[in-house]
């Protein structure tokens, strides 16, 4: 196999450049979330680490790293990619389930979301972790996109079209559900859904797995204690106790108060120095939002807004079938979460544990967060094709949804 063949388009047609306003929206995400990230964990780096660039560093470097994965796969061939979908979907549910391995598998807070390698003298605990469930977030786009943009009229069909895609869904979740992951399991599952709205999926079983999985979901945040707790919180905020399941929401909405609309100023948040759980993490927005104000949540959703747009529009413009769903279901990937995350952060929506992209520090998600990113920006740079193409010996067609 020619190596060359991995980075040569295989489209007639199109484009040859990236699109330069969505580029551009992923590296100052990129910056901007390194910069609030070095200014939110500063003190908290400097307590539990010994070292207020503790989190930064990490974050940096994995940031350099990952903008050259961007470049990679925004130059990739999509279809050479698309042979390795097998090894994807396997490979990906091997490394969930080595979670669960004792002595390979690592619990944090009552879940086992990670694998550890290393051992860091001080700490006693692995020196480097990585979470298999965000390549989820990525093998499954691939494979949704593959299976519908092969299936054409018999999309529809239950035993074709259906069932097969439907299997791999639930394996996915029920091994993240395991990991005492539920939030990612449900957001993952409803990310899934759209992709299968797309492609042209009929309602009826759209209201088919709403019958089914409803109930299903219902015993799952009855049966957990920690859950139904921040259900109970959301819904009676004002019965919440504010040193127990309501001191979260508690605190972020105390931070995002405060900043106003200018903010304190880069630096100067007083919530991050202890006020704020997982202020690195999955609460970072709020202390964004005190340091930056209204006007500084006003301009990161502008940017977000950038990189959605020319994200959608590029998959859209994209006549070939799968592309166009694989760029619909990266973006999807990227902005609900952040909208979740936000939503989280503002007390819309109840505690879950989906960081906030490109800002969370978080090796693993940053990474595939750039991967996804540079798909993304190769569906847009391959966009305005004109006839459709051999896929696997057959003239690929356009079918139905997006």
């Amino acid at each position: 196999m020619n190596f060359l063949s991995w980075f040569e388009s295989d489209i007639p047609g199109s484009k040859k450049h990236l699109d330069h306003i969505f580029v551009a929206s992923v590296i100052l995400l990129t910056g901007w979330g390194l910069v609030t990230l070095y200014s939110v964990s500063y003190a908290q780096a400097q307590r539990f680490f010994g070292s207020g660039m503790f989190f930064f560093t990490r974050q940096a470097m994995l940031a350099a790293g990952g903008l050259a994965l961007f470049a990679i796969f925004s130059r990739i061939n999509l279809e050479m990619l698309r042979r390795l979908i097998p090894i994807m979907i396997i490979g990906t549910i091997i490394a969930c389930c080595l979670t669960f391995i004792p002595g390979i598998g690592v619990e944090k807070n009552g879940a086992i979301r990670w694998i550890g390698f290393g051992s860091n003298p001080v700490t006693n605990e692995p020196r480097f972790t990585i979470q298999p469930s965000e390549f989820i977030k990525l093998a499954l786009p691939f494979y949704l996109a593959h299976i519908f943009s092969k299936k054409g009229e018999d999309i529809n069909n239950f035993l074709k079209g259906i069932l097969p895609p439907a299997l791999i869904i639930a394996v996915f979740f029920v091994i993240i559900y395991l990991q005492n992951n539920f939030s990612t399991a449900v957001f993952i599952a409803v990310n899934a859904l759209i992709i299968f709205f797309l492609a042209g999926v009929q309602k009826r079983w759209f209201i088919g797995a709403l019958v089914m999985f409803t109930p299903l979901a219902t015993l799952m945040v009855l049966t957990e204690t920690h859950r139904w707790m921040r259900v109970r919180s959301f819904l009676r905020p004002e019965e919440a106790d504010i040193r127990a399941e309501g001191y979260q929401i508690f605190t972020s909405l105390r931070a995002i108060n405060s900043g106003g609309f200018w903010g304190k100023g880069l630096g100067q948040g007083t919530w991050k120095t202890g006020g704020i759980p997982e202020v690195h993490s999955d609460f970072i927005f709020s202390a964004f939002a005190e340091e930056m104000g209204l006007l500084g949540v006003i301009l990161f959703m502008t940017l977000l807004t950038f990189f959605a747009v020319r994200g959608y529009m590029g998959a859209l413009r994209n006549e070939d079938h799968f592309s166009r769903l694989l760029g619909f279901g990266l973006v999807n990937m990227i902005v609900l979460q952040a909208l979740v995350n936000l939503a989280v952060t503002a007390g819309a929506l109840p505690v879950t544990g989906l960081p906030l992209p490109f800002f969370s520090a978080g090796g693993t998600y940053l990474a595939m967060v750039l991967i996804m990113a540079g798909l993304v920006a190769n569906v847009t740079r391959n966009s305005g094709i004109q006839a459709p193409r051999a896929v696997y010996g057959k003239t690929q067609q356009v079918y139905g949804g997006v």
